[in-house]
């Protein structure tokens, strides 16, 4: 276990370098952040004394392991638009995006679970074919469009809920719908499919044998051996929508990391840019760890080596 995770925390380290990298990079490419930064009666001697006071005469090469050795401290950088630190601001944002993300998720699940259990020991009926349907129906509607919808119905028409922010639980139910349908539809879809290969199995057989319930035999043995990938693309769902909520976040108003992101794109504020992509890509690979002592308690013929 202490090899594993030494071997893993290591991988982790190289895997946010390189993200890091990335980002920095594509970042520098968009363009000279102080143009923006200053009047458009500027002047080029004023400008490169800017440059100077920020670091951006020095090479990229410099720049960049500047970056590194700060974030090493725990210091991301300060925002070149808010003037403030650029790790302080992300995580101010998080916690609303963490709430979004999980309201998102528990949607998803309490959906796509039952689904699959109803539809999987009748495939083919009335049933399976119209859950099948909603299901790819929900993978192909995109984001923006469920939330304009929703939007234009339940809080213009109906009036029952608000169209932005972030306030009371009233106000998380319509994002939190627009983000968990599309891994909601998808879960159901794979945990379906995992449920019908494990339901042919010889042991399931000898439990129906031995007299057990149908619906002992769904619960207590099948959905434990088929729920491996759906806990996995969980995971790396959950993962995903910590990180990709932009759309959503900017269709409600809400005031999450993933519309702070799109505003340091806007600004080309490129410390706040890195810190928001290096905060989420922490998250990422903690939660691949997890799924990875996760699958040790699931299947316990899984080694860690």
């Amino acid at each position: 276990m202490r090899t594993f995770l030494l071997r893993r925390l290591v991988m982790t380290g190289i895997m946010l370098v390189l993200v890091a990298l990335t980002v920095f990079l594509l970042g520098h490419l968009t363009g000279d952040p102080v143009r923006l930064m200053v009047p458009d009666e500027a002047t080029e001697p004023e400008m490169a004394a800017l440059r100077r006071e920020l670091g951006f005469d020095r090479p990229l090469s410099v720049q960049f392991v500047d970056f590194l050795a700060h974030a090493a401290q725990g210091d991301l950088g300060r925002s070149l638009r808010y003037r403030q630190p650029a790790l302080a601001l992300v995580l101010e944002r998080m916690p609303a995006t963490v709430e979004l993300g999980t309201a998102a998720m528990m949607i998803a699940l309490l959906a796509a679970v039952p689904a699959a259990l109803v539809c999987a020991p009748r495939p083919g009926s009335v049933l399976d074919a119209l859950a099948s349907t909603a299901a790819a129906v929900g993978q192909a509607l995109p984001p923006f469009w469920i939330g304009i919808m929703l939007i234009l119905l339940f809080a213009v028409h109906l009036q029952w809920l608000p169209a932005a922010g972030r306030g009371d639980v009233g106000s998380l139910v319509l994002p939190a719908i627009t983000l968990g349908l599309w891994p909601m539809a998808r879960m159901a879809r794979m945990l379906r499919s995992s449920l019908l290969d494990v339901l042919q199995q010889d042991f399931v057989r000898s439990a129906r044998a031995k007299g057990l319930s149908e619906r002992a035999v769904l619960l207590r043995h099948v959905l434990r051996n088929a729920s491996i990938p759906t806990v996995t693309m969980a995971a790396l769902t959950y993962g995903s929508i910590l990180g990709g909520t932009v759309i959503t976040e900017s269709v409600f108003a809400w005031p999450g990391v993933g519309r702070l992101a799109l505003e340091a794109v806007y600004n080309r504020d490129f410390p706040l840019l890195q810190a928001t992509v290096l905060v989420v890509a922490w998250i990422f690979v903690v939660i691949n760890l997890a799924l990875d002592l996760l699958y040790v308690w699931l299947d316990p013929r899984i080694r860690l080596q």
